[in-house]
């Protein structure tokens, strides 16, 4: 694949490889400057299938947007006018509607007499400007990517953006999609990841793609598979980029020195030890700092320092920068509970011979039901044999569990539980609408997803559709729930007889319950500062509808949150087995569902172990993971602190060791665009000729290219 960043090539190059698609872009400009742009609609596919629309109008300057998406119940729907100005950069911009779970949208932004101004969910600011400067929307849609695409072809690949930072175009080639003629570009700095567009020989958009979905210009829907393959492509090849720079892999013994480590069955620390692995294996467990030190071993110094097996994310949803997130975060596995079947099944055999870093990953194969409000992933049956049938695709894959979702006919929960557990495999999932907990549990369900789909059978009136938003809107109810009531303790009852566990993701509702517009949550407190603009102002928004009396809603969802934390510690009182989970894909919001399970009232200790040793005993894997043991998988995390005094430690990942392999979470950071948290230990690393070492701090060991060169 040809890669070229515009504007970090010599200015002649620069000319001949834009001045096409400038000319398209900047053609047809009007006596008010404004870059002229063709009406387009577009579809957005997931998962085969039409789950909404982009349809962009221009008269003269003047541009309208109407965004509607409707997927598994949810989706932002919301109109955007925007007034061009020159080099097709908005002098004026507004957005209004509904984000992704209802919350309301009201988003401008305006430059007048040399002062931009603008107002979001996020923030609100204003900056002296000549001219107008290119504001990256709050609140978007798939289209406003064409529109910073354009401004930075019209500033020579690159521009200074609003509210903060600088976005980038890399032209990476020419192809043809069902007969069209486009150029696919990368556009970096807007979030997390960078986005891929495609825009045609007139410069205008065609579509937007990554690896699990695309927006294509409506008529061209059938040539979506090839552009998920194409995104899967250039995710992976830019996830095998970074993981190339940052892992370390040495075929000698790495010692970790001065480190107490965290023992789960116990709950305290060790006296100050020595451990040893062997590429994927730790091999020896020494007392104290372990002795002299072999010439040919690598050593770390964990400087009194705390290690603890690695973390556990028992509600993950895979991506290909995903890995990255978990590792820095100290997550090694995780159980990823829904995906696309297809990038799922191509990404895991990457992951385990570490061309992608990222945690080893369980999956569990997902299983909806047919109606308006189906989620658009895995296998959406039609006829109970059809979900039979599902079931041994997944057996045949390799698949540990199947995972039943919102839509499924709660008819069929029995025999399509009965069929898993015939083939040796675990279910898992939603309470289907229209169905209880109890009845899910009493049909064969091993565990059940999300606390809020436990607790709604406590607070659901006869008729509510949890399709719809109301399964987490509903639960504000849960500010009265008393939860010595008979319904609550025969549901607990029952998952006691049956050895029912519960997946919490506490940390995902908090986010959707308690986030407010304009301020940091609570739980995003730690970390938010740290990342790029763009994601940061994505966090400080509200999700769910608040009306008039804004105060008294604010308190009920707050109050209702605090009830979610009481029920995780009647439950863990009760001896349900806890599976911390987060349904994001940061690493940070594993860390803080850890973090909240103390808030409930759990010790740091028992959260650790709920996160290490209790996971993989779930998933059967506590012979080889969840304890730092001679013969187990090298698989744990160093901090500085102690985090069975303070669980905030584990926010400050020093260094994670993966099967063996040593990541530096400063070094993955700073890969990813974010501010590290906290520096590596020192390392030393034999020469490669000789006895001789050497020793090496980060500046030395990273050197200029942020990469250190143990190989070569």
């Amino acid at each position: 694949m040809r890669h070229q960043r515009i504007g970090h090539i010599g200015r002649a190059a620069t000319r001949r490889l834009l001045a096409g698609a400038m000319l398209a872009a900047l053609a047809g400009l009007g006596a008010g400057g404004a870059a002229s742009a063709a009406d387009g609609r577009l579809s957005i596919v997931s998962n085969g299938e039409v789950v909404g629309t982009v349809a962009a109008k221009q008269d003269g300057d003047r541009l309208t947007i109407d965004y509607h998406v409707d997927d598994n119940g949810r989706g932002p729907k919301h109109r955007e006018e925007v007034v061009l100005g020159p080099n097709g950069i908005p002098r004026s911009w507004s957005i209004r509607g509904t984000s992704l779970m209802g919350g309301a949208v009201s988003e401008t932004f305006a430059w007048a007499n040399g002062r931009a101004t603008w107002k979001s969910q996020a923030d609100a600011g204003t900056v002296a400007a000549a001219s107008p400067r290119l504001y990256i929307a709050n609140d978007g849609s798939p289209w406003n990517l064409f529109l910073y695409a354009r401004a930075a072809l019209a500033n020579g690949g690159s521009v200074d953006v609003l509210p903060g930072g600088r976005i980038s175009l890399t032209r990476l080639r020419d192809m043809a999609v069902g007969g069209t003629e486009v150029t696919l570009y990368r556009l970096d700095g807007v979030d997390l990841r960078p986005d891929y567009l495609m825009l045609d020989r007139a410069g205008e958009l065609f579509a937007t793609l990554n690896a699990t979905n695309a927006a294509i210009r409506e008529g061209f829907e059938k040539e979506v598979p090839g552009l998920l393959k194409l995104g899967a492509e250039l995710g992976r090849e830019r996830a095998h980029g970074i993981s190339e720079a940052v892992s370390h892999r040495f075929d000698m013994p790495v010692r970790i020195r001065n480190v107490r480590i965290f023992d789960p069955r116990s709950g305290a620390l060790g006296p100050l030890s020595t451990v040893v692995t062997m590429r994927q294996r730790i091999t020896q467990i020494l007392p104290g700092d372990g002795g002299a030190v072999p010439g040919d071993q690598v050593v770390i110094d964990g400087e009194g320092g705390t290690l603890f097996p690695g973390l556990h994310d028992m509600h993950s949803h895979t991506s290909l920068e995903s890995g990255l997130y978990y590792l820095a975060a100290g997550v090694t596995q995780t159980r990823d509970m829904g995906n696309s079947n297809g990038f799922l099944i191509d990404l895991l055999p990457h992951l385990e011979s570490g061309e992608v870093a990222g945690p080893h990953v369980v999956p569990a194969g997902f299983i909806e039901g047919r109606s308006p409000f189906s989620a658009r992933l895995g296998f959406i049956p039609e006829t109970l044999d059809e979900a039979l049938a599902a079931v041994h695709w997944y057996a045949d894959r390799g698949y540990r569990e199947i995972k039943i979702y919102n839509s499924f006919n709660p008819d069929w929960v029995r025999p399509v539980a009965a069929e898993a557990h015939r083939i040796g495999l675990g279910v898992t999932g939603h309470v289907p609408a229209f169905s209880s907990p109890n009845r899910v549990i009493g049909d064969g369900y091993d565990t059940i997803a999300h606390i809020n789909q436990l607790m709604l059978g406590w607070l659901l009136e006869p008729g509510d559709d949890t399709r719809t938003p109301l399964r987490l809107t509903g639960m504000a109810r849960a500010a009265e729930l008393d939860l010595a009531s008979p319904r609550v303790t025969a549901t607990v009852a029952l998952m006691k007889q049956k050895g029912t566990a519960l997946d919490t993701t506490a940390v995902i509702l908090e986010r959707l319950m308690l986030s407010r517009a304009g301020t940091v949550a609570e739980g995003d407190a730690d970390y938010l500062s740290h990342m790029p603009i763009g994601y940061q102002r994505y966090r400080k928004r509200t999700f769910v509808p608040i009306g008039k009396d804004a105060a008294a809603e604010d308190a009920r969802y707050r109050a209702a949150f605090d009830k979610i934390l009481a029920t995780m510690k009647l439950l863990d009182d009760q001896g349900i087995q806890l599976l911390p989970g987060t349904d994001d894909a940061t690493g940070f919001t594993v860390q803080r569902e850890v973090e909240l399970y103390v808030k409930a009232g759990l010790s740091p200790a028992r959260a650790l172990r709920l996160a290490t040793l209790d996971a993989a005993a779930y998933l059967g894997q506590d012979h080889d993971r969840g304890t730092i043991e001679r013969g187990k998988f090298a698989d744990f995390v160093l901090v500085a602190g102690d985090p069975t005094r303070d669980i905030r430690a584990i926010k400050r990942p020093r260094m994670v060791m993966r099967g063996g392999t040593v990541y530096f979470p400063s070094e993955i950071h700073r890969a990813l665009g974010i501010e590290a948290f906290a520096a590596p230990p020192r390392m030393t690393v034999p020469a490669m000729t000789g006895d001789d070492k050497d020793e090496m701090g980060e500046a030395s060991f990273f050197g200029a290219s942020g990469r250190a060169h143990l190989h070569d």
